[in-house]
Formats: C-alpha cells, sequence, structure tokens
C-alpha cells in the first residue's frame, strides 16, 4: 500500500471541507482505497490528509491531478491558505493495539 501524505495550511476548515468533498468521486476513480483527515489540536488552521493507494503509480497520478487541476485553481481549492507539502508513503509495518486493561 502507497500513501499520499499531503498538510497545508487553510482559511476556513467548513469551506476546505465542501472542496475536499467535492472531489470525492475523482478519489474513487482514482484509486484511493481509504482516507484520514488529522487536524492539528493547536491549530485549527491546518490539516493533514492521507490518501490509500494500492500502487505508488496510482499515487503519483493523483498527486499530479492535485497539483495540475485542484491547487491550481482558487475555485477548485478556495480554502487553501499555503503550499501543500507532499510526500510518498510506504506501508512498512502496521499493527492494531488490543484491548487495553
Amino acid at each position: 500500500m502507497t500513501t499520499l501524505h499531503i498538510e497545508h495550511p487553510i482559511a476556513d476548515f467548513d469551506q476546505w471541507k465542501v472542496a475536499f468533498d467535492r472531489f470525492g468521486p475523482a478519489r474513487a476513480r482514482s484509486g484511493v482505497r481509504a482516507h484520514r483527515v488529522h487536524r492539528p489540536l493547536d491549530d485549527p488552521r491546518y490539516v493533514l490528509i492521507d490518501l490509500d493507494f494500492g500502487t505508488p503509480e496510482e499515487a503519483q497520478r493523483f498527486l499530479r491531478f492535485l497539483q495540475d487541476e485542484v491547487w491550481a485553481s482558487r475555485q477548485n481549492s478556495p480554502a487553501l491558505a499555503g503550499e501543500p507539502q507532499t510526500r510518498l508513503l510506504d506501508l512498512a509495518e502496521a499493527q492494531l493495539a488490543g484491548p487495553s486493561r
């Protein structure tokens, strides 16, 4: 599994979320298997997004789509307040913790 990790400042979370949700079908068509959106506890104007793909090639293609079609357009990314930082990550290990006692 390959994860496209994205983080960037935003002007307004609700506005950002509407735009993010609008691209749900594009994520599905591009092979996104799961996504996670995080917000730092101490910074409500920042988001971190993880998009999981089956292959690195799918992740790279979707990153190019974001760069060329989404982030390049104020209409497509109205709440973007800074340059997105991205990384492609390869899952090295995952384990679910058992119930706490």
